[in-house]
């Protein structure tokens, strides 16, 4: 006879793992009273050390047993199938679900409804000829650090290119409105920082003239939303439009550390001020000097025409 320990399957019912006064999962330590009643941590103080079934003490005997039971409960993370092989204690996964690098994304083309991690839709959308070429017909191969040009219809909404060297996915969208046209750049991952931090530079050029705009942090989106951003994006006047087309430059830059604690000099305290602000500059002609003014902007970096 095999006389191992081995690991035993049963069923459960988790509501009993669960403290019976807030209802939330208990967490190491757990309580009891001299009846056996189970309170948690933070429960004890709120009910003054009185159990509330008996009024006996309670909040000062730990319940061993049970503590015991939590201990030995491993759950697999909600995106097991979607490659997480994280094993976690009961009470947990909460906390880990809301920054795992497996937490599902979804394909940013229009009538596609392939769901995986953000890998995984990397090379779907990559390998991939959707029959409806509207949002791929322009790919954009780039690398972080480079910039490369984005030429669009306000109409189209929705251009999608690939970080080659990250293996992401990011989307350039436009949302026209009465006085203007809004664009933003965000990156089809979750927000764990396994994923990395990156920031994002756009440059629009009309009749020689510039407009240029640095957000400090690239958005971080499961799935592509079509609702008018309410931060980090630019918004180009309607008098700096010609026509249904935009033409600009975007360069997107992984932040590998805090740039704030790297100011040592004027140099760099200079450049760590330009994030999130809007700059023009005026075209060089022969025979004139160049000029360049910083004009008033709100506080989400839009420049106040």
């Amino acid at each position: 006879m095999d006389t191992e320990d081995k690991p035993r399957t049963g069923i459960l019912n988790l509501d009993v793992l669960s403290c019976p006064i807030c209802v939330e999962p208990f967490t190491i330590p757990i309580f009891q009273c001299d009846n056996g009643h189970l309170a948690c941590s933070s429960c004890c103080p709120k009910l003054r050390n009185k159990c509330p079934s008996c009024s006996w003490p309670v909040g000062h005997s730990r319940c061993r047993a049970m503590e015991t039971v939590l201990e030995s409960i491993s759950i697999p993370c909600q995106n097991a199938g979607f490659g997480c092989t994280t094993k976690l204690i009961y009470g947990e996964e909460s906390t880990h679900e809301k920054t795992c690098t497996f937490s599902p994304c979804s394909c940013p083309v229009k009538d596609c409804n392939y769901t995986g991690s953000c890998k995984d839709v990397y090379v779907h959308y990559k390998n991939l000829i959707h029959p409806n070429p509207q949002s791929t017909s322009q790919r954009y191969r780039v690398r972080c650090g480079e910039s490369f040009s984005v030429k669009m219809n306000i109409s189209d909404n929705l251009v999608i290119g690939t970080l080659y060297k990250e293996r992401l996915l990011f989307t350039v969208q436009s949302f026209r409105k009465s006085y203007g046209v809004y664009v933003i750049v965000s990156c089809i991952a979750p927000s764990s920082p396994k994923v990395g931090k990156f920031s994002y530079c756009i440059t629009y050029t009309i009749d020689g003239h510039s407009i240029t705009y640095k957000s400090p942090e690239l958005k971080k989106i499961q799935r592509v939303s079509f609702h008018t951003p309410q931060e980090n994006y630019m918004l180009i006047a309607n008098s700096s439009l010609h026509g249904e087309s935009l033409e600009m430059r975007i360069c997107i830059k992984k932040e590998k550390r805090d740039k704030t604690n790297d100011i040592k000099g004027p140099h760099q305290k200079r450049r760590a001020e330009g994030d999130g602000t809007i700059r023009r500059t005026a075209p060089s002609t022969p025979g004139l000097r160049k000029l360049s003014y910083r004009p008033s902007y709100s506080d989400d970096g839009q420049i106040l025409i």
